[in-house]
């Protein structure tokens, strides 16, 4: 999980491999909504941009450092892109959820299925945090959302890394019975110790200031002895918040750029 590593060998440029550099170099500064097709030709994901140039470029380089595993599969993939451009980025933001909805593309997550407004609450009482997912939230949580269907995946991951922070000893192994599994009880409560305000700045943070540090904070607390499958059981809790970080970037910079519309 440590960044900022010299790769020995140059990542994969699989896009440019199979599209051309020409392809990325011609790309329109335009809004618009963008396809991924496979050799099948079926849609493996439908994205927007205010700018497709840009927004596609960052498709070029296979950099597992920098890129989600999910991603990294689906740009192996990919053979052929198409484009639909749109008046504004408020307009592309519109075609691409309709899109989305209707073709349910294999690697796209938000936005695929419309379900009741979900959010992620929590509230710190002595030494415990309560952590749950709620779609009222009661007086005295604090509140992120909504979240929609990824609310309990993002409920979950939170969770186990949390314990994981405040139990290094103990490893992915030894979580409460069913955590693993993604089995809680209503409002599943964590003995923070005297680290309580830590964990309250740490999701402030995450949700709302600098969410790298959460994953900072996560990296230098896991074991790295653990075994294989205690390290991939993490990585998969920490590639979904790296993805919710992401989107949570996309909604933003898209509620400032409609804003100004």
């Amino acid at each position: 999980m440590a960044s900022g590593q010299q790769f020995l060998i140059a990542p994969e440029k699989p896009l440019v491999k199979r599209l051309g550099k020409k392809f990325f170099h011609k790309l329109p500064k335009r809004a618009g909504v963008y396809k991924l097709r496979d050799a099948r030709d079926n849609i493996v994901y439908v994205g927007k941009a205010k700018n497709l140039r840009q927004r596609l470029r960052n498709y070029r380089v296979a950099n597992p450092e920098t890129m989600a595993r999910r991603h990294l599969r689906m740009v192996q993939e990919v053979v052929r892109i198409e484009l639909d451009f749109c008046p504004s980025e408020a307009a592309a933001l519109k075609h691409e959820a309709k899109l989305i909805r209707e073709l349910k593309p294999k690697y796209n997550r938000a936005g695929v299925w419309q379900g009741q407004p979900q959010f992620l609450t929590w509230r710190f009482g002595g030494e415990k945090i309560e952590l749950a997912i709620q779609e009222v939230p009661p007086i005295g949580w604090e509140r992120y959302g909504p979240l929609g269907f990824v609310a309990p995946r993002l409920h979950a991951s939170l969770l186990r890394l949390i314990w994981l922070v405040m139990n290094p000893e103990a490893g992915f192994g030894r979580l409460p019975h069913g955590w693993a599994n993604g089995k809680f009880v209503d409002a599943p409560a964590l003995n923070c110790r005297e680290r309580a305000g830590e964990i309250r700045n740490i999701l402030k943070d995450l949700f709302w200031g600098h969410p790298e540090s959460f994953l900072v904070w996560v990296a230098t607390a896991i074991r790295s002895d653990a075994p294989a499958f205690e390290q991939a059981a993490v990585m998969a809790d920490v590639e979904l918040i790296q993805e919710f970080i992401a989107n949570r970037r996309d909604r933003e910079q898209s509620t400032s750029q409609i804003a100004l519309l």
